[in-house]
């Protein structure tokens, strides 16, 4: 698939607010498995930047607080890191889906020693059925995060684009070896 990625100054921190837009060849169905924010989802086999995930609080069904740590990216230049998210999943009546999160502070989740503790700001992604076609999904994406730690933006910011294109191959890939 094709990917589209786009970004513009975040109103929430001093970084960027990235977009990925991608039509992948799944149902929306199929694409929501592979990266929908739950506890033993498959994220962590087919993500490169997802090396853990946990749930600290079920809040509600569709409302949790959750720990993504992630190895070391960019020839090791970015340390592992770890975000701690309130994570919200919503499910629209147009079969449209969506992962929502903040970055959140959580008694039951210190920083790691071990780990740079980096930050979300307001991101998701929504699966948007594509009209008449039942095996292909619009994926939208959106990111805006603070690494945390002492990289300089220039860095940053010749990481996350080609990042959100792996990211977006590395899912097709993952939905058509699921499909065999």
């Amino acid at each position: 698939s094709e990917v589209v990625v786009s970004w513009r100054p975040s109103a929430e921190f001093a970084g960027n607010l990235y977009r990925g837009e991608g039509t992948l060849p799944a149902s929306p169905q199929d694409v929501w498995e592979c990266i929908k924010p739950v506890a033993g989802g498959s994220r962590t086999k087919w993500d490169q930047n997802v090396k853990a995930f946990e749930v600290i609080e079920a809040v509600s069904d569709t409302v949790s607080v959750c720990r993504t740590t992630t190895p070391s990216a960019f020839m090791r230049i970015i340390s592992p890191r770890e975000f701690v998210d309130v994570v919200l999943m919503k499910r629209y009546e147009d079969g449209t889906m969506l992962s929502a999160a903040t970055n959140v502070e959580h008694s039951l989740c210190p920083p790691q020693p071990n780990l740079v503790r980096g930050f979300n700001y307001p991101c998701g992604c929504f699966c948007v059925p594509s009209p008449g076609e039942p095996e292909r999904t619009e994926l939208l994406s959106f990111f805006q995060t603070d690494l945390g730690g002492y990289l300089p933006q220039s860095v940053v910011d010749s990481f996350f684009p080609a990042n959100i294109a792996t990211f977006y191959s590395n899912l097709t890939k993952a939905l058509k070896k699921s499909k065999a």
